[in-house]
């Protein structure tokens, strides 16, 4: 995505701070930017906006404010990168584990902009790209389960061998145009269902 076709929310109670980011974000080539110097409503105002990227500046943040924001920034699945004149160890901490993807202490200086913008950009695709990488795992295994527990029922109820039991069951998720999965967590779930009537 080039500069210029970037949304970016800038999140600043300062006016003035706010508007040499601006102009630092502009130098920058970037031309949809947004300034927000009140804080409250926040997240409803991310939703209307839809920006691809969140720059926050916090002058002298205390607790409860970074806090907040750093629930913002759990819920809101952007890259943000907040910066703020002074923090400790604990705050950069939380922040990190808030998934912020530059947190950057020392204030806010124009040139600075650009480079930390790219920065949280990539580490957030970063950060992403393995979350859905962990996911898409997670899932594969899930369904492998399954689909082991659907051929397993197939074999019972049919005598099936397992190959026989795999075939049928890739056979009618192209039949269904379905995936091999929900077929067998179909079959998995019906057979849950009919389970305590068989013995009767």
């Amino acid at each position: 995505m080039s500069a210029g076709s970037l949304t970016i929310l800038v999140i600043d109670e300062n006016r003035i701070r706010a508007s040499i980011i601006e102009a630092g974000l502009r130098d920058a080539g970037h031309r949809h930017v947004t300034v927000i110097h009140d804080v409250g409503g926040i997240a409803r105002r991310i939703a209307e906006i839809e920006p691809d990227v969140i720059v926050i500046d916090l002058e002298n943040p205390n607790r409860d404010m970074l806090e907040n924001m750093f629930q913002l920034s759990r819920a809101v699945k952007r890259p943000i990168a907040m910066f703020v004149d002074r923090s400790d160890q604990a705050s950069i901490e939380a922040a990190v584990d808030a998934g912020v993807s530059a947190y950057v202490v020392d204030g806010l200086k124009k040139e600075r902009i650009k480079p930390i913008l790219d920065m949280a950009i990539s580490r957030f695709n970063a950060f992403s790209r393995m979350a859905r990488e962990l996911e898409d795992a997670r899932s594969e295994l899930e369904n492998r389960k399954v689909i082991d527990r659907a051929k397993g029922i197939l074999m019972k109820s049919r005598g099936l061998s397992e190959e026989a039991a795999y075939t049928l069951l890739r056979k009618t998720a192209m039949n269904q145009n379905r995936k091999i999965a929900e077929i067998a967590q179909s079959l998995v779930t019906a057979a849950g269902l009919l389970g305590p009537l068989e013995g009767k």
